[in-house]
């Protein structure tokens, strides 16, 4: 079993991306590549992390010939629908559905840049018995979420699903394993209900969630084995702090780190400093090695 981790970063989070990079070719065996994906800008910056297992790629690469980026904006235009233009946030939707499905491994994983690896991990973490590792946890958007219920919503329509109402299964995650074959069975499904190329119909909408589309697609159209190793175990310890982490912060979440836990993430937009990251990530993999080694069951003498 093959398994690739795929990061679509830009020049901001140069840095965080950086050091992602370093824990994936630390924890992964070296058959797992590390698949960065940039602006055309911002190739020249990113290829300094190019390597063995370090490919750095262009998101045009993604993009169909027909998708034309607007000089001095975010914006894109797609000439078969030029309106309404395509936005930078679903750009980078289409790019990453469209990397998972191109790729010829068993099992994408992505990872956002702000993401850091704290254990090792191979293809058996994200594949078992042939099935593709799928993130659900029942019962947790509603109407607390209203943009996340759009998300569904706008899949199903996609899908040619009857509407539903919430609660939703959450799907979103960081790392996120994939099935490329199952991204692939998504596209089509798409093209058959809207009669237009999946890039098209994606890039109309104001607003989705690759991650929804793709867990409502192996939940509701394909079933297993899409969906047959799920688990509501996002093996990642997050940090949705707003404001910059400090000691104090660090020593409570490196109490909250589970034995389970092959990763973890301080948002970016909480403007943490790159000592306290480092810290804080350098205190996270030491505390999951002691409580491991806590946990590990004793081997026969």
């Amino acid at each position: 079993m093959r398994i690739a981790v795929i990061t679509k970063s830009f020049s901001p989070d140069y840095e965080l991306c950086a050091a992602l990079n370093r824990s994936v070719l630390e924890n992964s065996p070296a058959t797992v590549e590390h698949h960065i994906i940039v602006p055309q800008s911002d190739l020249k910056l990113f290829s300094r992390l190019a390597g063995p297992r370090t490919r750095i790629r262009c998101d045009a690469e993604f993009l169909p010939s027909n998708f034309v980026h607007v000089p001095f904006s975010n914006i894109t235009v797609n000439l078969s629908k030029p309106y309404p233009p395509v936005r930078g946030w679903i750009q980078q939707q289409i790019v990453k559905l469209a990397a998972v499905a191109n790729s010829d491994c068993d099992a994408v994983v992505t990872a956002d840049s702000d993401v850091e690896f704290i254990r090792p991990f191979d293809a058996d973490t994200f594949v078992r018995d042939g099935a593709v590792r799928f993130f659900r946890k029942l019962d947790q958007i509603d109407e607390r979420l209203p943009r996340q219920i759009i998300w569904h919503r706008v899949a199903h329509t996609l899908l040619g699903l009857p509407p539903e109402e919430p609660p939703f299964p959450d799907y979103i995650s960081s790392p996120l394993a994939w099935n490329p074959i199952v991204a692939r069975q998504m596209f089509e499904r798409i093209e058959s209900v809207t009669g237009k190329p999946w890039y098209t119909a994606l890039a109309g909408r104001l607003d989705f969630s690759e991650c929804v589309l793709y867990g409502v697609f192996a939940d509701n159209v394909c079933g297993p084995p899409a969906n047959s190793f799920a688990s509501d175990d996002a093996l990642c310890l997050p940090c949705w702090a707003s404001t910059p982490l400090n000691l104090d912060t660090i020593a409570a979440l490196v109490r909250d780190v589970r034995p389970t836990d092959i990763a973890a993430f301080i948002q970016s937009k909480s403007r943490t400093s790159k000592e306290v990251r480092e810290a804080a990530f350098a205190a996270l993999r030491s505390a999951h090695a002691q409580k491991s080694a806590v946990t590990a069951p004793a081997k026969d003498a």
